[in-house]
This record gives structure tokens, sequence and C-alpha cells, in this order.
């Protein structure tokens, strides 16, 4: 099958938004670097609950769950998990109900980490929200399967959706269809991105790009580097799932090589110990985004994409002669949860 024979139900407005970061890449360029950067905006995408990269994916997750007879989906994620939140939205547009476990995956002392932010909108459009004790772990989760037992137990037909609707058959599609977007936009636009980089941390995003570009690239598109920057701190785990996901959706879409190890880069620097907790380099990046572009990233996912972007480009292990798409996935209603680190204005020297 090719990615265009698979279903899918449009829940963004379109392509998603690419533009330049001048001020940023002039910034880089007086450090050291000479790339150009511009933005793909997974965040400006739709206008279910401020979007995101994840309804990119449950686009093509809805015509599976609708043909199943599905009256309910249920999923799993962080007190703040972006993916739930959107999971929370599809279902509201949909009609059906949502049932989200939300683990306490994140170690992080904020009072009302479980009532601000990403939950709190949860909340608002409906989703039955289960606070678990249990830490971080991108598998499979008992608490998971336990919400899905329920709802058949209760008469209900759920549709299963893993973390961050990766560790599923269809997860990789929707950043496979986003490689092929940024290949339409670059016809439209007179440029060629020959550096991608994106955050990663259960690992579809990432993978569905890399099964994407060896897709243009088997029908006779460019080369092009995907570098995904780790934020899981489990960094084995990731990788291993980026490379499990990565191949399964390119034989899905008709890829007919095996993908090369150089397809598949996960960086790690700028995770720091623990998913979910911000470091110095992580503030500074969210400091300079907002300050140069005024373009807002958070503290779990953007804040460590854009950390190692910058230090990528200023060490020269990203060509000056660079051309660099930053994909933006989303997040930053989780910022509610992280306000003790933004009490007041800390002006950077840009």
């Amino acid at each position: 099958m090719a990615l265009s024979d698979f279903p899918r139900y449009q829940l963004t407005f379109g392509p998603s938004p690419v533009h330049r970061l001048d001020r940023l890449t002039q910034h880089l360029a007086g450090r050291g670097g000479g790339a150009t950067i511009w933005a793909k905006r997974e965040d400006c995408n739709s206008g279910l609950a401020f979007g995101g990269n994840k309804t990119r994916k449950l686009e093509y997750f809805v015509p599976d769950a609708l043909a199943s007879g599905a009256d309910t989906l249920v999923s799993i994620g962080g007190y703040q998990s972006n993916h739930t939140r959107q999971v929370a939205a599809v279902a509201a547009r949909l009609g059906m109900d949502a049932v989200l476990v939300q683990e306490n995956w994140v170690d992080w002392p904020d009072a009302v980490n479980d009532r601000v932010g990403n939950i709190l909108l949860s909340r608002i459009m409906g989703a039955e929200v289960r606070l678990d004790p249990a830490g971080f772990d991108i598998g499979f989760r008992d608490s998971w399967k336990q919400a899905i037992e329920d709802v058949e137990r209760r008469g209900g037909t759920p549709y299963a959706i893993p973390a961050g609707a990766s560790d599923h058959r269809l997860g990789g599609l929707g950043f496979a269809n986003w490689a092929h977007e940024v290949a339409a936009q670059e016809e439209e636009l007179g440029v060629f991105f020959d550096t991608i980089v994106v955050c990663t941390v259960t690992g579809s995003t990432h993978a569905g790009m890399i099964a994407g570009f060896a897709d243009l690239e088997e029908r006779g598109g460019r080369r092009r580097t995907v570098l995904g920057v780790d934020a899981s701190a489990t960094l084995e785990k990731t990788r291993g799932q980026v490379e499990r996901i990565a191949r399964d959706t390119a034989s899905l879409i008709g890829v007919r090589r095996d993908l090369r190890a150089d397809e598949i880069t996960v960086l790690e620097g700028w995770a720091g110990d623990r998913y979910g907790i911000p470091v110095a380099s992580t503030l500074d990046a969210i400091r300079l985004s907002g300050q140069l572009e005024g373009m807002i990233i958070d503290p779990v996912y953007e804040g460590k994409s854009m950390a190692g972007l910058v230090d990528l480009v200023t060490s020269g292990r990203i060509d000056r002669d660079a051309t660099v798409l930053y994909a933006h996935l989303g997040g930053q209603p989780a910022l509610n949860a992280y306000s003790g680190l933004f009490t007041h204005t800390q002006r950077l020297d840009v």
C-alpha cells in the first residue's frame, strides 16, 4: 500500500505553516553558526484545543476507530500530557467519550500540576480523567489496560490509543504525511530543507518523518538528514522504539528498501536526567525563542529540542550552509505547570 491508500479524517486546518526564523538565524550566526533556520508549526495546525503533533497522528486513527464501532477513546499520558489533551479534543469533535489515564510521569513540585494546563483542558472537554501515581515509561501500562477493560465492563466499545499515539500500527502515518507536506511546501517556497530537527520521546513523530522522507527519496527526492533530539532521558528505549516504528511504517507505506542506519539518529545531551524536568539549557532556549521570535515553546519537549538545535548549529555539527527546518510540535499549555520558573522577566543579551 502507498500512504495515499490509508483513510484520513482531516482534523488539521490544512498544511501547517512554515516560516523563517530570521532573528534566531542571525543570533546563531553571531555565535559561530551559519545555518538558516525555519520552523514548521504544529502548534498552529488545528482549531482543536490548540492542536499539536498528536492531532496530525489522530487523523489516521479516527477512520480505524469509527470502523471498529468504538464509542470511547482510551489513552494514557502524564498529568500534563499534550497527547491526552488532543485525544480529548478529537473525542469531543466526534461525539465520543474519552477515558484518559494520567500518570505522574514528571516529579515536579508544582502544587497545581494536576489541575492546570493540559489536564484542565481535557476536563473542560468532558474527558474522564484518571489520576495514577505511576512514574514515566514509554511502554504499555497496566493502568491503561485496566481503563480499557472498565469501558468494556460498563458496556462501551473502547478504541485503545497508546501513549503519544506511537506504538500502534498507524502511529507513524501522520508524520509520514508531514514529510510529503514538507516536500509540497518546498516546491511552493523554492527552498530545500536538508536538515530536520525534531524532539523525540515516544517515537512515532520522528519515526514517521524518517519513513516519509525515505518514501520521497525512493520516488526520486533528494536525501536529507532528520535529527531527533531525545527528551525522554531513556535514550536506548527511545532509540529502539524510533527505529522499530520507522521500519514498520516504511514497510506499511510501500518503501521497498531497508532503512539505512544513518537515517535513524537520536541525539542525547539536552534531556537532563529525568523526563519532563527542564535544565538550564531548556530555560535558555525557551527565553531565546520567545525573545527573538515571539515563538513560545514548552519545558518538556520543544525547550529541549530547541536547546539541541542551538548547540548543533553553533558547534558546527549542523553545517554552516544548511537550511534547517525546526519541527515545533506544540505543547505550550504545559507551561502553566511550570509557572514557578518564570516569576520575573529575565532578559537575554540578544
